[in-house]
């Protein structure tokens, strides 16, 4: 599966009303950490597939998004789990530990 869109008007359905966990990448396409990070996220969206989703919110087109949510350093992935914010991770992280914050 690919990776999600989310904006302010998708973010309620793709999100809060998911049946699966979703990861939130917040990111932006002048930041260098994140472009390091999304080929890991990728790898996730294909490995997880139909038991995890992986969305993606730039921060420079969703800005309301960041500040709801507390962004103010980026990259951040968010991870919800029955539309709940569960766990939180800041910067870049390798692989593994995307993998830990789903188990």
């Amino acid at each position: 599966m690919s990776e999600i869109i989310i904006t302010k008007q998708n973010f309620k359905a793709e999100v809060l009303q998911s049946a699966q966990p979703v990861l939130v990448d917040f990111w932006a396409e002048w930041c260098g950490p994140c472009r390091m990070l999304a080929p890991v996220l990728q790898e996730l969206a294909q490995e997880y597939d139909g038991r995890v989703r992986i969305g993606k919110v730039n921060v420079d087109e969703e800005a309301d998004l960041a500040i709801q949510f507390g962004i103010d350093s980026i990259p951040a992935v968010l991870l919800f789990r029955d539309g709940k914010l569960v766990s939180r991770s800041v910067g870049y992280r390798p692989k593994a530990a995307f993998e830990e914050m789903l188990k």
